[in-house]
């Protein structure tokens, strides 16, 4: 078999037109590479323990950081050498750009996503009387691309304690409490290693993108530590104004066209 499988899941039928153009990227880039690729629909949700569901039942996004997690230790076990996860809404604009580290370059035996999150300073308040808005950036890792290999002191110990947690936690839980969040908290900690060309897209970067430029683009390439050539398009958030599908549709034509961000 070949050494490196790549692996997608959502639900069926898919939520948005323009997650299908997301998805064949990653298709046509892993065959290109020589990669198994296998898309995974709602039975990923069987790698999980009956009260991880009950407990997950509102929140199906968080029962899908676990399950990820427990899919790319089954498939590790199978006799992959490699096994990598990219969401649904991951876009590989950048084909030839978009290569996975050698062994020798990649010690640990894994490597996260980049996120360099973009907004507003004044998030909670209303933008649109204000024409030049003030904006932030958090500096963190996110776990729409994550990559493990045979070997790896990783991924068997974050899936442990994400499962942990989750247990323990008690009221409410943050939709990305055992995803970014936990992963960026480990990052602050051990630093782990970076696929920096597997980024994320905030809402405001992307209207740069289809304005020809702006602040929040600019501050997004001052702040990236390479240059991006795949992005993860952050479908959670399309239900919102920010994402409508129209936009969407636009911005990928364009990262297509243009190759890079």
């Amino acid at each position: 078999m070949p050494s490196t499988l790549i692996i997608q899941s959502h639900c069926k039928p898919l939520p948005h037109p323009w997650l299908a153009p997301c998805i064949n990227s990653i298709k046509s880039w892993a065959k290109n590479e020589g990669f198994d690729y296998q898309f995974i629909g709602d039975e990923i949700f069987e790698t999980l323990v009956p009260w991880v569901l009950e407990k997950t039942q509102a929140q199906r996004v968080i029962a899908t950081d676990l399950a990820r997690l427990k899919c790319l230790q089954q498939k590790l076990l199978s006799g992959y050498e490699r096994v990598v996860w990219m969401d649904a809404d991951f876009l590989i604009f950048a084909p030839e750009r978009f290569h996975l580290p050698t062994y020798s370059e990649l010690p640990e035996n894994y490597a996260l996503g980049r996120e360099v999150w973009i907004q507003p300073k004044d998030l909670g308040e209303n933008q649109s009387h204000k024409k030049s808005p003030k904006y932030k950036v958090y500096t963190k890792v996110h776990n729409a691309f994550l990559l493990f290999a045979q070997g790896n002191a990783f991924l068997d110990f974050y899936t442990a304690h994400a499962e942990r947690l989750l247990k323990k936690v008690s009221g409410p839980i943050p939709p990305q409490f055992i995803g970014p969040k936990l992963l960026t908290a480990l990052h602050n900690v051990v630093q782990c290693p970076v696929q920096e060309s597997a980024a994320m897209l905030s809402p405001w970067v992307i209207r740069d993108i289809l304005g020809n430029g702006g602040p929040a683009l600019d501050l997004f390439r001052a702040k990236s530590n390479d240059a991006a050539a795949g992005a993860n398009l952050c479908s959670s958030l399309s239900d919102s104004a920010a994402l409508v599908d129209q936009a969407m549709d636009k911005v990928i034509a364009r990262l297509l066209s243009d190759g890079a961000i």
